[in-house]
């Protein structure tokens, strides 16, 4: 597997050698539109950095309105990295993502940039900046336990050993995925690396929920819908890259199942729904700090500044 920059470069994927680096490495997360990714490219281009997107959906090619994926002018301010690594329908995991990201990183700093870890995507956040050291790959056996078993039944597995339930919670891969990745986790740290500085963006309930409401009313649209059936004819709905709130949404829009307006409001109760699960999640670790986007930035900007100044 490569990772691909925004300037369309491929880099290969080598063995990581953990080093702590004088640079800091900034995470940027919180609910979903909250604000971040703006926030995120605004302190890169100030400060020189590059962002890493930690963001389980836009890691897959052709999916670019459904997932709100950075524009190509977004790409041109900031170089983007973990974005349109795989093709819907091919496996991605947790590993994967952190060894991308990792090396990411290493090739960010050896260049005197600043790394923006930046994304919604709680166990993608927690497998860097908590180091996760990962064991052998799903034992099929056990595999075939737990696809025996319903998605109650696997939830209450997960409350049993205190696993986080993952963001698709309804979906039984998913379930059966977070489960795994706990089982082969052989190494957990429970505070951070060093020289890491992690916000979530804190939002009141009425203007994350105004938030989404606009952006329902910006995203659907004709290159949406084009977007959708593109995707079906491709790769079908029976992977677990299709599984995303929107597309579900927007195919039964096309098929004439539901109005427009049912389409909007169902996007808002399930992207409403998904900014409930990331906050409990990240809500369960003592090192993330929260602050509205504006205490953020300024915070951020002290950070970057007295790094850059050769004070830390």
């Amino acid at each position: 597997m490569k990772i691909t920059n925004s300037s369309g470069h491929n880099i290969p994927i080598s063995k990581v050698q953990n080093s702590i680096s004088s640079l800091p490495l900034i995470v940027i997360t919180g609910p979903t539109a909250s604000g971040k990714s703006s926030l995120a490219i605004r302190l890169a281009k100030k400060w020189g950095g590059e962002i890493i997107c930690a963001d389980s959906r836009t890691v897959y090619k052709d999916m670019n309105i459904g997932t709100a994926k950075p524009t190509k002018s977004d790409r041109k301010i900031v170089k983007h990295w973990l974005l349109d690594v795989v093709k819907p329908g091919s496996r991605f995991t947790v590993y994967d993502f952190k060894q991308l990201a990792q090396e990411a990183i290493k090739d960010i700093v050896s260049r005197d940039k600043i790394p923006f870890l930046v994304g919604g995507t709680g166990l993608y956040i927690d497998s860097v900046v908590l180091n996760f050291v990962f064991g052998p790959d799903a034992d099929l056996d056990r595999r075939e336990q737990l696809e025996s078993l319903t998605v109650d039944q696997l939830i209450t597995l997960h409350e049993k050993h205190h696993i986080g339930l993952p963001e698709n919670y309804k979906n039984k891969r998913y379930l059966i995925r977070s489960i795994e990745k706990y089982n082969s986790n052989q190494s957990v740290n429970y505070s951070i690396n060093p020289n890491t500085y992690v916000i979530a963006i804190s939002t009141e309930k009425k203007e994350l929920l105004d938030r989404i409401s606009e952006r329902a009313d910006t995203i659907f649209g004709d290159k949406l819908l084009r977007e959708t059936q593109q995707l079906k004819n491709r790769y079908g709905f029976e992977n677990e890259a299709m599984t995303g709130n929107i597309y579900k949404i927007v195919d039964q829009l096309l098929s004439g199942d539901i109005t427009l307006e049912e389409a909007k409001q169902l996007f808002v109760t399930k992207d409403w729904q998904l900014a409930k699960r990331q906050i409990t999640w990240l809500r369960r670790h003592d090192w993330v700090q929260w602050k509205t986007l504006s205490e953020a930035e300024q915070y951020f900007d002290h950070i970057l500044r007295n790094f850059r100044d050769g004070v830390s």
